[in-house]
């Protein structure tokens, strides 16, 4: 991942900083930052755990998604199966577990695609994609509290709803894209 080097001149510098309201997993903080140009200014962000998602394909070729109730947006979307990392829990055991609890499914291989920071102006979370096959149906054990419908959809129903504006959330976007790839060096359907 891009990192800014001591000599970066877009570099900002941190002055101070200080936790404004921290909760279960997310802490806001403002920052006083001098810029490039010698002023200073606040930046206010989110520190975040970091997450794992996966991408889980059926010997059929079906897609494991999910379709859950997100608050902020007032309404259920359909998404790939994610969830945070632990305190110093690596992110493949992150996504083996939360494929489990989120879905039943175990599976016997797991490939990692990449990874990507989600909302860089405001967060720096970053989640982690995984691939997952020989899946094996299990039993869920959702989060208390925690409610969605597991999917299974073949990849062409998935790219028709990506491309008519019927998936909207940007780690399953993001995951697929980073997956064409290798969906594509296993001759699945891809756009």
């Amino acid at each position: 991942m891009p990192v800014s080097s001591a000599d970066d001149l877009l570099r900002e510098r941190t002055l101070a900083s200080d936790t404004v309201w921290e909760g279960s997993f997310l802490r806001v903080l403002r920052d006083r930052v001098r810029l490039p140009d010698g002023h200073e200014t606040t930046r206010e962000y989110l520190r975040h755990p970091g997450a794992a998602a996966m991408i889980a394909l059926t010997d059929a070729g079906e897609v494991v998604l999910e379709r859950q109730f997100r608050y902020p947006l007032g309404c259920s979307i359909v998404e790939l199966p994610a969830g945070k990392l632990d305190a110093g829990e690596p992110a493949l055991d992150c996504a083996r577990r939360e494929l489990e609890e989120e879905t039943g499914y175990t599976a016997e291989h797991w490939e990692a695609i990449g990874r990507f920071h989600p909302c860089v102006g405001y967060s720096d979370e970053v989640i982690h994609v995984f691939l997952a096959r020989g899946l094996r149906a299990g039993r869920r054990r959702l989060d208390h509290g925690e409610f969605l419908e597991v999917l299974h959809w073949p990849l062409p129903r998935l790219w028709q709803a990506i491309f008519a504006g019927e998936i909207i959330d940007g780690k399953t976007l993001s995951a697929l894209l980073l997956a064409l790839p290798r969906l594509r060096a296993l001759g699945l359907s891809t756009p």
